[in-house]
């Protein structure tokens, strides 16, 4: 399983170390993630997402039925 959210699509980017002496070496930004098991009130069963805390503040803000839609409809996810 990749390092990815599941529900907003967040992946790791790539930059770089700098010293103070200015060289400059490769290193990634990961994501903050998160493996959440939440509740999907509406199907009465417990849904497991790999999510960044974005994530989870973006299901806090419009429910877990909404921003599966739109996961899916993005191609986050192929399937709840």
């Amino acid at each position: 399983m990749s390092r990815i959210c599941q529900i907003t699509g967040k992946a790791a980017m790539v930059g770089n170390n700098v010293s103070h002496s200015k060289r400059r070496t490769k290193r990634t930004f990961d994501v903050n993630l998160f493996d959440k098991k939440i509740f999907l009130q509406e199907e009465n069963r417990w849904v497991s997402l790999r999510v960044s805390a974005a994530g989870i503040r973006l299901i806090n803000k419009i429910g877990l039925k909404k921003a599966l839609e739109e996961a899916k409809s993005k191609g986050y996810i192929n399937s709840i």
